[in-house]
């Protein structure tokens, strides 16, 4: 049975920064199991699981043969850029930065231009290179066609790969004459055996054979391994162009971390100069050198194949991905035998499995976050990373079919961003974040949210009173209706129905839960929640909005909505 099991779940990519675009199979499918009744209840191979949380016949076991269906959205992790989400928005018109301003809620634009980043190469076992131009490798020039064999700190130079001459030379590196980036072909240095080129220098580094190369060099071998080139003749260059931001500021990202880099999907993947296309050079050349900044330093800009219509929020805020229709992986459905759900848990039979806790947004409740999982054995509390580790799904956005117990609905860590992001961010007012002037109806708007939002926070005690320091841009709510500002503690909403007004704590959380400005419109009037740690008072805290009103327990932040 472990071993049937093992076979069948699978490792997928898309963990951390895993991101397959092109996906994969789902697991074997077979005879559907699942049932909802009249009494609510979900069956599973037999076994009956009532809709009521925490009731569940501990006594009823699994007949052989039964079966999960999971419904499913998306392709990866969906933390930062949805790559197909990128390419649906370009095709419908929008710029690289509107893209990466969208997935990337507070980050700014920056520039590295002169940096380099040092990358292991996995398949590389020796460091012994050649050029048909000349190289340097320490104090000397070599002759074109001569080859450099580097061990540790000694160079040795020969005539060409496995020729005679053995010059010995102190260096650990050895790279081309001419430091430039973007240096023809002709000029780089190429691997004795398999001829694969490279940009920058080779060297070893504790044991490993690495390649130093230029910012703008290193994203011309990964965007056409990380992003697919032809989506250039597709109307899609603008997402191959975010995609050369986001490869720039994830890289630069790790090395400030002390995150190892290589050439493989632990990092990016890379191919060096051999895997460039024309059109994703030209991708990197349109972008050069541009990078998202988050807190003064290059953001750590996580991206993946597919969103299923909603980023994840754990870092950035959670927004909405209407590109992502495009995506193959937009919608998928998983059959998973309940003896492999087992197996992979340890639960010796399968009585139930259920969603416990999601975010709430989007179809399915969201994505899941904890799932229960109870067995003959055990019950088991899993996180939903785990679960689609261990049973090889495409994401962790994923439900029950036929479970009717609504999971707790847990507000994604970063908050929830604007459907739509706003661009050319040139003037700004303390307090808050930048805007960019103009004469139409929602430039207007958002120059009266400037001022009315700045007089809110300075009412509310500005960077020392209950919001804190304001966190990015200026953001445009609603089609360019209304605005939000977020804080370190909350956010503050301007239209020109509501005015400006302010959320905290409990109150804004279950706002997002709640569906925030998409189902409940904006709030009428300030509603500072509870913040944690603080005494709670014996009152349902009341927070109205245009389409209604949320009572709130102040200890929990479970709400209920009227209206």
């Amino acid at each position: 049975m472990a071993q049937k099991a093992r076979r069948l779940l699978r490792k997928v990519p898309g963990l951390y920064t895993f991101r397959p675009i092109d996906g994969r199979s789902d697991l074997p499918r077979g005879r559907r199991v699942v049932a909802a009744t009249a009494a609510a209840a979900l069956v599973i191979g037999g076994a009956v699981v009532l809709a009521n949380p925490g009731i569940v016949r501990q006594h009823v076991t699994l007949t052989a043969g039964g079966e999960i269906v999971l419904k499913g959205h998306g392709n990866g992790h969906g933390r930062g850029m949805g790559q197909y989400g990128a390419l649906g928005y370009a095709k419908k018109g929008w710029s690289a930065a509107q893209i990466v301003s969208h997935f990337y809620g507070g980050t700014t634009p920056g520039n590295a231009s002169n940096q380099t980043v040092t990358v292991t190469l996995t398949g590389q076992h020796s460091a012994s290179v050649y050029s048909t131009a000349p190289m340097k490798v320490g104090p000397v020039t070599t002759a074109p066609g001569q080859a450099v064999s580097i061990n540790g700190n000694t160079a040795t130079i020969t005539s060409g790969c496995g020729g005679g001459g053995g010059q010995t030379v102190a260096a650990h590196e050895v790279s081309p004459v001419n430091p430039a980036p973007n240096l023809p072909v002709d000029q780089l240095l190429k691997f004795c055996g398999s001829n694969a080129p490279y940009r920058g220098s080779i060297g070893t580094a504790d044991g490993k054979v690495v390649n130093t190369v230029q910012i703008d060099d290193y994203v011309r071998g990964v965007v056409p391994k990380e992003s697919i080139p032809a989506w250039a003749d597709q109307g899609g260059a603008a997402a191959l162009q975010a995609q050369a931001i986001v490869a720039r500021s994830y890289a630069l990202a790790s090395v400030r971390l002390n995150k190892p880099v290589d050439d493989t999907q632990n990092s990016q993947v890379y191919g060096g100069a051999a895997g460039e296309d024309p059109r994703t050079n030209a991708a990197v050349q349109e972008t050069a050198g541009q990078i998202l900044l988050k807190g003064g330093q290059p953001a750590f800009t996580e991206f993946s194949s597919s969103t299923g219509g909603y980023t994840d929020g754990r870092d950035f805020p959670a927004v909405v991905d209407d590109g992502d229709t495009i995506s193959p992986f937009h919608n998928w459905t998983a059959t998973i035998p309940a003896s492999a759900v087992a197996s992979a848990f340890g639960l010796g039979s399968l009585t139930s499995m259920t969603v416990t806790q999601a975010n709430g947004l989007g179809p399915e409740n969201g994505r899941a976050i904890q799932v229960t999982l109870v067995g003959s054995g055990q019950t088991v509390q899993a996180k939903a990373d785990d679960v689609r580790t261990k049973l090889g799904l495409k994401s962790n956005w994923f439900a029950v079919e036929g479970q009717t117990t609504k999971p707790q609905i847990v507000a994604p860590p970063a908050g929830v961003g604007a459907a739509n992001p706003m661009t050319d961010l040139t003037q700004s007012i303390p307090g808050l974040g930048s805007l960019s002037g103009g004469s139409d109806p929602i430039s207007s708007i958002m120059q009266t949210a400037l001022s009315a939002i700045g007089g809110k926070y300075t009412d509310l005690g500005g960077v020392t009173g209950a919001l804190g320091e304001a966190i990015g841009p200026l953001i445009s709510l609603l089609q360019g209706q209304a605005a939000m500002q977020q804080y370190k503690n909350g956010n503050i909403y301007y239209s020109p129905a509501t005015g400006a007004q302010a959320l905290t704590g409990v109150s804004l959380q279950s706002f997002i839960a709640q569906g925030a400005q998409a189902v409940l419109g904006l709030p009428t009037r300030d509603s500072l929640g509870t913040p944690a740690g603080a005494q709670v008072p014996d009152q349902p805290l009341i927070a109205p909005f245009q389409n209604g009103t949320l009572s709130i327990d102040p200890a929990t932040g479970a709400s209920t909505r009227a209206g």
